[in-house]
Protein backbone atom coordinates (compact mmCIF):
# COMPACT_ATOMS: atom_id res chain seq x y z
CA UNK A 1 0.00 0.00 0.00
CA UNK A 2 1.82 3.20 -0.96
CA UNK A 3 0.87 6.37 1.62
CA UNK A 4 -0.76 9.50 0.34
CA UNK A 5 1.07 12.70 0.72
CA UNK A 6 -0.94 13.07 3.75
CA UNK A 7 -0.65 10.42 5.74
CA UNK A 8 3.66 10.69 4.96
CA UNK A 9 3.51 13.70 6.30
CA UNK A 10 1.24 12.85 9.23
CA UNK A 11 3.76 9.63 9.73
CA UNK A 12 6.46 12.48 10.09
CA UNK A 13 5.06 14.36 12.68
CA UNK A 14 4.26 11.41 14.88
CA UNK A 15 7.70 10.20 14.37
CA UNK A 16 9.17 13.74 15.62
CA UNK A 17 7.05 13.70 18.79
CA UNK A 18 10.21 11.70 20.35
CA UNK A 19 12.18 14.69 19.44
CA UNK A 20 10.72 15.43 23.60
CA UNK A 21 12.22 12.44 24.92
CA UNK A 22 15.70 13.19 23.80
CA UNK A 23 17.60 14.77 27.18
CA UNK A 24 20.22 17.15 26.95
CA UNK A 25 22.61 17.91 29.33
CA UNK A 26 21.54 22.10 29.89
CA UNK A 27 19.08 22.29 32.91
CA UNK A 28 16.53 24.86 32.17
CA UNK A 29 17.44 28.03 33.92
CA UNK A 30 15.42 27.39 36.93
CA UNK A 31 17.49 24.23 37.46
CA UNK A 32 14.08 22.32 37.89
CA UNK A 33 14.67 19.64 35.27
CA UNK A 34 17.27 19.36 32.73
CA UNK A 35 15.91 20.18 28.89
CA UNK A 36 14.74 18.29 25.80
CA UNK A 37 16.03 18.47 22.61
CA UNK A 38 12.36 20.13 20.95
CA UNK A 39 12.29 22.32 23.67
CA UNK A 40 15.78 23.29 22.81
CA UNK A 41 14.56 23.89 19.35
CA UNK A 42 11.73 25.63 20.07
CA UNK A 43 13.83 28.49 22.52
CA UNK A 44 16.51 28.66 19.38
CA UNK A 45 13.25 29.68 17.34
CA UNK A 46 12.61 32.29 19.68
CA UNK A 47 16.18 33.22 20.08
CA UNK A 48 16.49 33.58 16.08
CA UNK A 49 12.93 35.58 15.97
CA UNK A 50 14.20 38.08 18.77
CA UNK A 51 17.92 38.31 17.96
CA UNK A 52 17.56 38.53 14.18
CA UNK A 53 19.07 42.15 14.06
CA UNK A 54 22.43 40.69 15.36
CA UNK A 55 23.25 38.55 12.77
CA UNK A 56 26.47 39.22 10.66
CA UNK A 57 25.19 39.83 7.07
CA UNK A 58 22.09 39.56 5.34
CA UNK A 59 20.01 36.55 6.43
CA UNK A 60 16.10 35.08 5.93
CA UNK A 61 15.09 34.74 9.72
CA UNK A 62 12.10 32.81 8.47
CA UNK A 63 14.41 30.41 7.20
CA UNK A 64 16.96 30.38 10.36
CA UNK A 65 13.97 29.60 12.18
CA UNK A 66 13.43 26.43 9.50
CA UNK A 67 16.86 25.24 10.65
CA UNK A 68 16.40 25.70 13.91
CA UNK A 69 12.98 23.76 14.31
CA UNK A 70 14.89 20.69 12.43
CA UNK A 71 18.10 21.35 12.82
CA UNK A 72 18.26 18.44 15.95
CA UNK A 73 15.50 15.82 14.26
CA UNK A 74 18.15 13.55 13.73
CA UNK A 75 18.81 12.92 17.57
CA UNK A 76 15.56 10.73 17.50
CA UNK A 77 17.99 7.88 16.10
CA UNK A 78 21.72 9.55 16.85
CA UNK A 79 21.25 10.76 20.23
CA UNK A 80 22.47 14.41 21.61
CA UNK A 81 26.14 14.51 21.87
CA UNK A 82 26.84 16.95 24.61
CA UNK A 83 29.48 19.87 23.59
CA UNK A 84 31.80 19.33 26.70
CA UNK A 85 31.80 15.87 26.92
CA UNK A 86 34.72 13.88 24.52
CA UNK A 87 33.00 12.25 21.43
CA UNK A 88 34.32 10.69 18.37
CA UNK A 89 33.27 13.50 15.73
CA UNK A 90 33.16 11.05 12.84
CA UNK A 91 30.99 8.51 14.40
CA UNK A 92 28.37 11.33 15.60
CA UNK A 93 28.64 12.43 11.56
CA UNK A 94 27.86 9.45 10.18
CA UNK A 95 25.00 8.17 13.08
CA UNK A 96 23.50 12.12 11.93
CA UNK A 97 23.80 11.18 8.31
CA UNK A 98 21.57 7.68 8.73
CA UNK A 99 19.27 9.29 10.79
CA UNK A 100 18.62 12.32 8.44
CA UNK A 101 17.87 9.86 5.65
CA UNK A 102 15.45 7.97 7.81
CA UNK A 103 13.85 10.59 9.22
CA UNK A 104 13.53 13.23 6.60
CA UNK A 105 12.54 10.25 4.21
CA UNK A 106 9.28 9.92 6.04
CA UNK A 107 8.04 12.95 4.24
CA UNK A 108 6.89 13.01 0.42
CA UNK A 109 10.43 13.49 -1.94
CA UNK A 110 10.52 16.59 -2.58
CA UNK A 111 9.90 17.98 1.35
CA UNK A 112 12.19 15.13 2.32
CA UNK A 113 15.05 17.02 0.22
CA UNK A 114 14.11 20.27 1.05
CA UNK A 115 14.51 19.47 4.79
CA UNK A 116 17.48 17.19 4.50
CA UNK A 117 19.25 20.26 2.36
CA UNK A 118 18.44 22.73 5.30
CA UNK A 119 19.81 20.21 7.57
CA UNK A 120 23.26 19.71 5.59
CA UNK A 121 23.35 23.70 5.30
CA UNK A 122 23.21 24.00 8.76
CA UNK A 123 25.90 21.80 9.38
CA UNK A 124 28.09 22.82 7.25
CA UNK A 125 27.54 26.56 8.48
CA UNK A 126 28.59 27.94 5.10
CA UNK A 127 25.53 30.38 4.31
CA UNK A 128 24.78 33.72 6.72
CA UNK A 129 21.37 32.22 7.75
CA UNK A 130 23.57 28.95 8.65
CA UNK A 131 26.27 30.45 10.71
CA UNK A 132 23.71 32.86 12.22
CA UNK A 133 21.73 29.98 13.08
CA UNK A 134 24.93 27.98 14.18
CA UNK A 135 25.85 30.81 16.89
CA UNK A 136 22.25 31.16 18.19
CA UNK A 137 22.91 26.70 18.95
CA UNK A 138 25.89 27.53 20.70
CA UNK A 139 24.87 30.94 22.53
CA UNK A 140 21.41 29.27 24.21
CA UNK A 141 23.61 27.03 25.64
CA UNK A 142 25.96 29.17 27.23
CA UNK A 143 23.53 31.37 28.54
CA UNK A 144 21.94 28.76 30.51
CA UNK A 145 25.33 27.77 31.56
CA UNK A 146 26.35 31.19 32.91
CA UNK A 147 22.46 31.71 34.65
CA UNK A 148 22.70 28.43 36.49
CA UNK A 149 26.22 28.90 37.51
CA UNK A 150 28.09 27.00 35.11
CA UNK A 151 25.94 24.38 34.42
CA UNK A 152 27.36 21.57 32.41
CA UNK A 153 30.95 23.66 32.37
CA UNK A 154 31.40 21.85 36.32
CA UNK A 155 31.52 18.29 35.65
CA UNK A 156 34.12 18.35 33.55
CA UNK A 157 35.71 21.27 34.75
CA UNK A 158 35.64 23.29 31.58
CA UNK A 159 37.24 26.23 32.09
CA UNK A 160 37.16 29.86 30.57
CA UNK A 161 39.23 29.00 27.26
CA UNK A 162 37.68 25.82 26.37
CA UNK A 163 34.55 28.06 26.18
CA UNK A 164 35.83 30.62 24.12
CA UNK A 165 36.94 28.08 21.81
CA UNK A 166 34.24 25.90 21.80
CA UNK A 167 31.33 28.74 22.09
CA UNK A 168 33.34 31.65 20.55
CA UNK A 169 34.32 30.38 17.16
CA UNK A 170 30.55 29.47 15.75
CA UNK A 171 28.88 32.48 17.82
CA UNK A 172 31.74 35.27 16.26
CA UNK A 173 31.23 33.92 12.68
CA UNK A 174 27.31 34.06 13.12
CA UNK A 175 27.06 36.86 15.02
CA UNK A 176 29.90 39.00 16.55
CA UNK A 177 28.14 41.71 18.96
CA UNK A 178 26.31 38.59 20.49
CA UNK A 179 29.96 37.50 20.75
CA UNK A 180 30.93 40.27 22.57
CA UNK A 181 28.25 40.28 25.24
CA UNK A 182 28.30 37.05 25.90
CA UNK A 183 32.10 37.15 26.29
CA UNK A 184 31.42 39.40 29.00
CA UNK A 185 29.23 37.49 30.46
CA UNK A 186 31.97 34.27 30.56
CA UNK A 187 34.45 36.75 31.76
CA UNK A 188 32.51 37.83 34.77
CA UNK A 189 31.49 34.24 35.55
CA UNK A 190 34.71 32.94 35.77
CA UNK A 191 35.79 35.25 37.43
CA UNK A 192 33.54 34.89 40.32
CA UNK A 193 33.99 31.36 40.00
CA UNK A 194 38.30 31.83 40.49
CA UNK A 195 36.85 34.10 43.68
CA UNK A 196 34.89 32.26 45.31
Amino acid sequence: MTLSRLDRQLDFLRQIDRLKNVIRQSPLIDQSRRENSAEHSWHLGMYALVLAEYAEGNVDVARVMRMLLIHDIVEIDAGDTPLNLPHDAAEQAAREHCAALRIFGLLPPEQAQEFRSLWEEFEAAVSADARFAKALDRLQPLMHNVATGGGTWIPPKVTEIQVEQRYGVPIKHGAPRLWEHALEMVRQHFALRTHS
